[in-house]
């Protein structure tokens, strides 16, 4: 088994802690993005998408989606559970997974892809030219903050230890790579989310957090 890694993008970075937290050792090489590397030839060999992160299999397969890796190691080492231990508690992680996405990596992304000139004609991850939209970049900084607001009362309001259960689970691991990647776009939040900043504090001295 080969996890495939860049350590500045947030994607890989959620495999990473949940690597620590299930205490596993997996051989890692290093993509560099900046030099290009996901474009290589022997790279577009393991992953045709020319993203990270991946994770090759020891018998063959590849997968390429940071999702797919997490619930894969997931299953094969279920302990301790990261996406819940019954069928509700599974159903409730998968929910807010979702939510997260949708609120605030998808709105952090958007606004670093469209305004960074890193990103310049690549504004979507993968092979294809795309061009920049600063319109978008701004409507992706908005959402970001709306999402540190929202993120902070529905931990003021949480019925359980953790954002969707009372286990650390792949929902809070999700939710505070989030929270660190918008430092990328030059945001955090605001002092007086409490909550938002206490639970982040908790989270930061787990192993995994310096994944």
């Amino acid at each position: 088994m080969k996890f495939y890694d860049y350590g500045m993008a947030p994607s890989p970075r959620k495999v990473r802690m949940v690597i620590v937290e299930k205490g596993l050792d997996i051989p890692t090489e290093m993509i560099d993005l900046a030099q290009g590397e996901q474009f290589s030839d022997a790279f577009r060999a393991v992953n045709p998408h020319c993203t990270v992160p991946a994770l090759s299999l020891d018998e063959g397969q590849v997968l390429t989606e940071s999702e797919a890796i997490c619930r894969y190691l997931e299953e094969a080492h279920p302990e301790p559970p990261l996406f819940g231990r019954n069928a509700l508690e599974k159903a409730q992680i998968t929910e807010r997974i979702r939510q997260l996405e949708l609120d605030g990596y998808l709105a952090v992304a958007e606004a670093l892809r469209n305004t960074a000139p890193y990103f310049k004609d690549r504004a979507l991850p993968g092979t294809e030219s795309y061009a920049q939209i600063p319109e978008l970049g701004e409507r992706g900084r908005q959402r970001t903050q709306a999402f540190f607001s929202k993120l902070n009362q529905q931990l003021e309001n949480k019925q359980h230890e953790w954002i969707a259960s009372d286990d650390f689970s792949m929902a809070d691991i999700l939710a505070y790579i989030i929270v660190d990647f918008a430092k990328r776009i030059k945001l955090s939040p605001a002092e007086d989310l409490n909550a938002l900043h206490q639970w982040m504090a908790s989270i930061d001295q787990r192993a995994s957090a310096q994944a």
